[in-house]
C-alpha cells in the first residue's frame, strides 16, 4: 500500500514528533509514504484569512505536483493542511472564478490539476482503508490501563465531515481502543484549543487550552491524544502561563501515532516522546525512557 505524503511545515518543525512517530508506525503497517517532491507550505488557515484565493493557489500547487507524479491519494497528517487542501479542492469544483485564477497560476509553473487526487488523513487511512483488525495484529504491548482523552481539534471534521462525524468523531476513539487503551468520555473533543490566539490574544487563547486540559483531568484521563501539531503545541507548551493565571492542569499531550508506536513495541526515543514538556508517566519506565 503506497500513498503520497505531504508533511507540511509543522511536521518539519515544532510538530516533528508527529512525523517521527507516524513514519515508523506506517512502516510497521506496511504502508509506504512517499514524500511529495518540492512541496510548499499549504498557506495554512492564517493565510486563508489574509487572501483566500492566493492561499488556494499555494495549496493547489501541492495537489498538482501529486497528480503529476501519478499519485492516487495524498496523505496530510496536519489538521490545517488537511483542511486547506480539501477546501482548495472544493473551490476548484464549486467556484469557476477561483478555478480560473488557480489554473492561470499553475500554468506559470508548468502544472495543471484536474481535481482528482483525494486528500486523506492518517486516521482515515488506518481505520477505513487498512482496518482495525490489521492494527490489532501489530500490537505487541497493549496500552492496558492507560486512560486517554481523544482530542480531534476543530478543523479535521469542519466544515467537511469527509470521514467522520462533525460533532462526535469516533475514528481515533476506535483506534485507541484497538491498541488496548481505555478511551474516556471527552465531550470537548472538537472544541478549539485556541489556535493562533495564543500568539495574538494570549488570554482567550490560553483559556481555551486550560478548559480542555482541565476537562481531561476531570474525566480521569492519564494523557490527551491529538492529531494536530498546533493543538499539541498549545496543550503542551503553555502550562507555566496557565498555572500562573488559573491553576495547574499538567497532563501529557501526545500524538495518536506516538501511542500507536508504543503499542507496537517501538522504542519511545524513536517516537519523539522525549520532546513533550509534560512527560508521560503512566506507562512502564522502560517504555517511556528517552
Amino acid at each position: 500500500m503506497k500513498y503520497s505524503y505531504f508533511p507540511g511545515c509543522s511536521l518539519k518543525g515544532t510538530g516533528r514528533a508527529y512525523e517521527e512517530s507516524l513514519l515508523p508506525v506506517f512502516r510497521a503497517m506496511d504502508i509506504e509514504l512517499e514524500e511529495l517532491e518540492d512541496w510548499n507550505c499549504c498557506g495554512a488557515t492564517a493565510y486563508m484569512a489574509v487572501d483566500e484565493v492566493k492561499a488556494c493557489v499555494m495549496a493547489s500547487r501541492n495537489l498538482a505536483i501529486a497528480e503529476k507524479a501519478g499519485h492516487k491519494e495524498l496523505v496530510a497528517p496536519c489538521n490545517a493542511c488537511y483542511l486547506v487542501l480539501n477546501k482548495t479542492k472544493h473551490y476548484l469544483h464549486e467556484s469557476p472564478s477561483v478555478k480560473r485564477v488557480i489554473d492561470a497560476a499553475l500554468k506559470q509553473g508548468n502544472l495543471t490539476y484536474t481535481g482528482n487526487v483525494p486528500v486523506r488523513h492518517p486516521l482515515d487511512v488506518l481505520v477505513n482503508s487498512v482496518g482495525l483488525d490489521e492494527v490489532k495484529k501489530r500490537v505487541k504491548q497493549p496500552l492496558k490501563g492507560l486512560k486517554v482523552a481523544p482530542y480531534y481539534g476543530c478543523q479535521i471534521v469542519r466544515p467537511y465531515s469527509t470521514f467522520d462525524d462533525q460533532y462526535n468523531p469516533t475514528t481515533m476513539d476506535r483506534l485507541l481502543e484497538a491498541l488496548g487503551a481505555t478511551v474516556v468520555t471527552y465531550p470537548l473533543k472538537t472544541r478549539c484549543c485556541g489556535g493562533s490566539l495564543t500568539g495574538t490574544l494570549p488570554e482567550p487563547g490560553l483559556l481555551c487550552s486550560y478548559i480542555l486540559l482541565k476537562e481531561a483531568i476531570k474525566r480521569g484521563a492519564d494523557v490527551v491524544a491529538t492529531i494536530c501539531p498546533l493543538c499539541q503545541f498549545n496543550l503542551d507548551g503553555y502550562h507555566d502561563k496557565i498555572e500562573a493565571k488559573w491553576e495547574s492542569v499538567r497532563i501529557p499531550t501526545v500524538y495518536f501515532s506516538q501511542l500507536m508506536g508504543l503499542a507496537f513495541g517501538l522504542p519511545a526515543q524513536e517516537l519523539g516522546l522525549h520532546r513533550g514538556f509534560v512527560p508521560m508517566k503512566s506507562l512502564p519506565a522502560q517504555t517511556v525512557a528517552a
